[in-house]
């Protein structure tokens, strides 16, 4: 059975990055940082924001508090710019809260990795992803992404699940190669989907566009340059844009390694944040990372404006 879409809502298409969770030097959330975070990115001309991903450490926050930022986050949109929900839980009850949240702080849709314990379970993840759908009344992007944050799930299966399901019109696919694995999802899932986007963290972001993704959904620290990018492809000068691509990739590259790290620790040299405390667990940047990272940032300079160096 093919799914129909009833969603009026626009397709989302273009840059929409993730929201980090700030947090104080004593692992707090930090309202305040976050706002600031959010609204640079608006001002950098986003055409989205997403909250909670893997990026937001949302695996690191209480059930409270991401209930209680989803509603401060769509508060803070306050329709300005799309808002995709991050509504990834271990069961399904959790998913469907997470994703009701968003849709009660106007989210248009909810982001949803694909669960691990339904890995082998077509029937029971269709049924996981139905029942999230009914409960939120928002759209489903599928977020396929690899071991060990999600599960990688074959195409034809994401494809089934897009056919099958009424209410999953986005998939962010992230398993490698992601540039193939848009084509042919794209093939396999025809006219089931609205639009498939990439993410890993816009690391290979020209191709995948090249390949019909409608948009990257990167971290955040770099907002402008990917949104300057983005558009000058969808004008038609790639040349301008795999410019850009090629000068942000060092970056990009040693923000793969250090992650939330990274994205924290440009955050806080532009000034839009205090602390880059993680409450997440993963390599930390030693004095030679800062001295790298610095370098990196010098060479941006000129499109990238930072207050600071390391101390």
């Amino acid at each position: 059975m093919t799914q129909e879409h009833s969603s009026t809502q626009p397709a989302l298409e273009g840059v929409l990055p993730i929201l980090p969770t700030i947090f104080t030097e004593q692992g707090e959330v930090d309202e305040a940082g976050m706002r600031r975070v959010l609204d640079y990115t608006i001002d950098s001309g986003a055409s989205g924001i997403v909250f909670p991903g893997l990026a937001s450490e949302y695996d690191m926050l209480t059930k409270e508090e991401r209930l209680h930022l989803t509603a401060r986050v769509g508060s803070w949109v306050d329709g300005r710019i799309d808002f995709v929900v991050g509504a990834s839980a271990r069961t399904t009850d959790d998913a469907a809260a997470y994703a009701l949240a968003g849709s009660r702080a106007g989210a248009s849709a909810a982001m949803i990795l694909t669960p691990h314990g339904m890995a082998e379970d077509l029937d029971a993840m269709a049924a996981f992803f139905r029942d999230v759908h009914s409960a939120s009344g928002i759209d489903i992007m599928l977020q396929n992404a690899p071991a060990p944050m999600g599960i990688g799930l074959a195409l034809d299966r994401v494809a089934a699940l897009a056919r099958e399901v009424p209410g999953i019109r986005y998939v962010k696919e992230e398993a490698p190669p992601s540039g193939q694995r848009i084509t042919e999802l794209s093939d396999l899932a025809g006219d089931a989907l609205d639009a498939v986007f990439g993410g890993a963290g816009a690391r290979y972001v020209i191709d995948e566009l090249t390949r019909g993704a409608k948009g990257t959904m990167p971290a955040c620290e770099i907002t402008e340059l990917h949104v300057a990018m983005h558009r000058r492809f969808v004008e038609g000068d790639q040349a301008g844009a795999r410019e850009l691509f090629e000068r942000t990739l060092p970056l990009l590259n040693m923000q793969a390694i250090f992650r939330w790290r990274l994205t924290k620790a440009v955050l806080q040299r532009r000034g839009l944040i205090d602390s880059a405390f993680t409450r997440a667990k993963g390599p930390a940047l030693d004095r030679f990372d800062l001295i790298e990272l610095d370098a990196l940032l010098h060479r941006l300079a000129d499109l990238l404006p930072f207050v600071k160096a390391a101390a």
